[in-house]
């Protein structure tokens, strides 16, 4: 199971801005058996600590934050490699990530408090975790946000780009949260010398690029504290995404591709579009579309809790209507 993580598609995007002269590559990390791109970095993570003797199947707990994805790559790895594993999460975390990770046989905790100098859940995520490592017998806690088999995941993640994509890439739109694809991708063309520019897709609201300005409701991308893999100069560009247009780059790109993408897609897409007048008319660019759609069906795809959220927004992805001649 764990060997087919990794290797996933990559599509040309022909319908999403056909009036576009630049081409359109996207990478399908929703085809990782755990639905996205963590998956790479829970199985290399995991697998360095067994190999450094920090974790024991069957003796050591894993313990780590998650808003959902790594948590859910992280069981995955556990349950196949016989190690228990104990996520925190918080009430932002999508109720069906919470039952895929119990359903792998890990044990999901809910932190209900937020931290009084930020209004975010992620600095008492990380609080708990420390309390637990202390609280529980052979604890260990991989860290995504710090740990550098986060990003070495990722060089495959753009090795495996470079080798697809037909002419070479001229622009790599990724979305940031722990900064482990950002990073690894951005190592991988600064060590390969390639010419990419690489564009950081970041939200409104998150630390990583600027100082937090609001709450953010739709997770997955962005940060409440920015990561300590996080390094000036890995991007050459940042583009800072709101929830609407995230929303809306989710439904465009379900609407005109038939890709039902989670949420950080929809920034990428939305990304893509800011950066539409700056591309060169033969360039190729390729988007990292991170997860798939299926857990956000509650909410971006949900015609109800969009319009309570945003108002009337669907003329921002709906095709225009075709005039047709009358027989």
């Amino acid at each position: 199971m764990l060997g087919t993580v990794g290797g996933t598609p990559i599509v040309e995007l022909a319908k999403l801005d056909p009036d576009a002269g630049f081409r359109v590559y996207a990478k399908l990390e929703a085809h990782n058996p755990g639905g996205s791109i963590k998956d790479r970095s829970a199985l290399e993570m995991l697998s360095a600590a067994i190999r450094g003797g920090d974790v024991v199947p069957g003796r050591t707990v894993v313990v780590e934050s998650s808003s959902g994805n790594l948590g859910i790559g992280m069981a995955q790895a556990c349950a196949y490699l016989g190690v228990r594993f104990r996520c925190v999460v918080d009430p932002r975390t999508n109720a069906q990530n919470i039952a895929i990770m119990r359903a792998l046989g890990a044990e999901v905790e809910v932190v209900t408090e937020t931290d009084p100098a930020t209004g975010e859940y992620l600095p008492v995520r990380k609080r708990r975790v420390r309390e637990l490592l202390t609280l529980l017998d052979s604890a260990y806690w991989p860290n995504q946000y710090a740990n550098p088999g986060n990003p070495l995941a990722h060089r495959t993640t753009m090795r495996e780009i470079a080798e697809a994509v037909p002419g070479g890439v001229d622009y790599l739109f990724c979305a940031t949260s722990s900064c482990g694809t950002l990073r690894g991708c951005a190592d991988f063309i600064r060590d390969h010398r390639l010419p990419t520019t690489v564009v950081a897709v970041d939200a409104a609201g998150s630390a990583i690029f600027a100082p937090p300005t609001g709450p953010r409701l739709i997770p997955g991308h962005g940060a409440a504290v920015r990561p300590a893999l996080h390094r000036d100069g890995m991007a050459d560009a940042v583009v800072i995404v709101d929830d609407v247009d995230c929303v809306a780059g989710c439904r465009k790109l379900a609407a005109r591709e038939a890709i039902l993408a989670g949420g950080s897609s929809g920034a990428v897409v939305a990304a893509l579009a800011a950066m539409r007048e700056r591309i060169p008319d033969s360039a190729t660019c390729v988007l990292i579309l991170p997860d798939r759609g299926e857990r956000y069906l509650d909410t971006i795809y949900d015609d109800e809790w969009v319009a309570e959220q945003f108002g009337d927004i669907a003329h921002l992805w709906k095709e225009p209507a075709m005039e047709v001649a009358p027989c």
